[in-house]
């Protein structure tokens, strides 16, 4: 948002309430009248109001009277969502994404089968500064200054929606202010482009904060069905796992997901795992979703691990097992994975004795080419909300160049999936978002701040990713541990989706 252009314009645009939704008609004589406000025009995701700086814009924004076409999301709420997602998990037709051995004839030849639904709601990523692109088009060239994830995709699209070629388009990356995905969209570049052409003089696009919690992409609500058979000795002899959820890429890259294949990037981490379960079956039902879907921290993972690990520990209380000792046991095959569990386990001091009124859960996942194993070490004092007082996490990511820089990646992972965990959901209602800022999107605060202690593993394999890989695990760690605590089980998230604060 710092960029400034000789002659430049910022815009701010007025969107409806609904995604999806069009401006039938709008009467620009009041924002006109603004001081500072130069133009209101209509571009295809609402109307835009350029003006001489950003107060200026805003108050024109504020004084826009529109009428909405507001579409066919405007009598949906989140109960519906919810409703379609678990029929759908019911009866809608699935594809297969993985599948080893007969699940079906070992479900019946279990001693024991357990069942359970998990489900996640919309997130928004809410980076620190909210989105914002500044663009300037000539006849013959394109500047665009963007806090970009995707340099590639912003000069092509500059291109396309300026007229020219890409070779004609020179993308300045900024400051990014923050992302976890939600830069690698491209619509706040288009904006600034189709404005900047339509305008004929630079122009910086400014999203408030109301306007990307609202109208920006989100981390997609999905459903979780899980069944799975134990054998008389206690193991994992069936898996069955069924996702109904939204596609990412068939959004974001037309094309690139063939009909009747699956869209990993929604299912990410419920293939190819290291648990040893001899007869598994992934099936996934693509269910399309009012809001659109997008890449936040971790993308499939943040939910897939959720459900599953939440879901080994329902398994192991059947099987009577402690969790870590369940876990170990289909992972004796993986020695580099059992040894990322383990070292979690033991600086947690697993199995040892914990103050009054101190709990333990254990998580497990991989994703992003790294392993990660956490334990949270929680007390739910009665009335109020739990309070997470230690996170112990051991990654094995590779060759690794800074350990520095691994610990803060990690760090800043877990508080971002904490937060999610116990607090984060977007709701619809008529069609609306319900959240709009940090007052009713809450966020961790500094008193709730765990201890975080990270182990890195000494390791040849080539390196891993270290951003997002310790967000999926804390999750199902902190569920687990509020069973320990509670005797609940907790398969939807958040833990508190009131939408006010709470300071205990």
């Amino acid at each position: 948002m710092d960029v400034r252009r000789p002659g430049m314009l910022t815009a701010m645009i007025r969107r409806s309430p609904v995604q999806g939704g069009t401006a039938r008609s709008f009467d620009a004589e009041a924002a006109l009248a603004i001081p500072g406000v130069r133009h209101v025009l209509q571009i295809e995701s609402g109307i835009a109001v350029a003006a001489d700086d950003t107060w200026a814009a805003k108050r024109g924004v504020d004084a826009l009277e529109v009428t909405w076409d507001e579409g066919p999301n405007a009598t949906i709420d989140s109960e519906e969502i919810s409703r379609r997602l678990a029929a759908a998990a019911d009866q809608g037709p699935a594809l297969t994404a993985e599948s080893e051995g007969d699940v079906d004839a070992a479900l019946i030849a279990a001693a024991e089968i357990v069942e359970a639904e998990y489900e996640v709601p919309y997130l928004a990523n809410a980076p620190m500064e909210p989105m914002s692109c500044t663009a300037d088009v000539r006849a013959d060239s394109c500047e665009v200054w963007a806090p970009t994830q995707a340099q590639t995709l912003t000069q092509r699209v500059a291109a396309m929606v300026a007229g020219l070629d890409p070779a004609q388009v020179k993308v300045h990356t900024t400051m990014i202010g923050g992302s976890f995905g939600r830069r690698g969209e491209i619509d706040f570049v288009v904006e600034a482009v189709h404005l900047a052409r339509a305008l004929g003089a630079p122009v910086k696009v400014v999203w408030s904060r109301e306007d990307d919690t609202c109208h920006g992409t989100f981390r997609a609500c999905m459903y979780h069905r899980l069944r799975a058979g134990l054998d008389s000795a206690g193991d994992t002899a069936a898996w069955s796992h069924r996702l109904a959820g939204p596609s990412i890429l068939r959004r974001y890259f037309p094309g690139a997901v063939p009909d009747g294949q699956v869209d990993i990037t929604s299912i990410d981490g419920a293939v190819r795992r290291a648990y040893a379960i001899p007869n598994r079956r992934i099936d996934y039902v693509e269910v399309e979703t009012p809001l659109a879907a997008g890449f936040w921290r971790s993308v499939g993972n943040s939910h897939t691990a959720f459900a599953m690990e939440a879901f080994a520990d329902e398994l192991a209380a059947a099987a009577g097992r402690d969790p870590l000792e369940f876990r170990a046991r289909m992972l004796a095959q993986a020695p580099r994975h059992l040894a990322v569990l383990e070292l979690a386990a033991e600086r947690a001091g697993w199995g040892r004795a914990l103050p009054a009124g101190r709990h333990r859960g254990i998580a497990f996942h991989e994703s992003m080419g790294a392993i990660v194993a956490e334990v949270a070490e929680i007390s739910v004092p009665p009335g109020e909300e739990l309070r997470v007082h230690r996170v112990t996490c051991a990654i094995d990511c590779g060759v690794v160049v800074n350990p520095d820089t691994v610990t803060a990646q990690v760090e800043g992972s877990i508080v971002y999936g904490l937060t999610a965990a116990l607090y984060g959901r977007i709701t619809l209602k008529d069609g609306r978002v319900q959240q709009s800022n940090f007052h009713d999107y809450r966020m961790l605060r500094m008193h709730q701040m765990p201890q975080i202690d990270v182990h890195i593993v000494a390791s040849d394999a080539p390196p891993g990713g270290v951003g997002e890989p310790a967000t999926p695990p804390i999750a199902p760690a902190l569920v687990n541990a509020y069973f320990a605590a509670t005797g609940k089980r907790i398969r939807r998230l958040p833990l508190y989706p009131e939408d006010r604060w709470r300071m205990s």
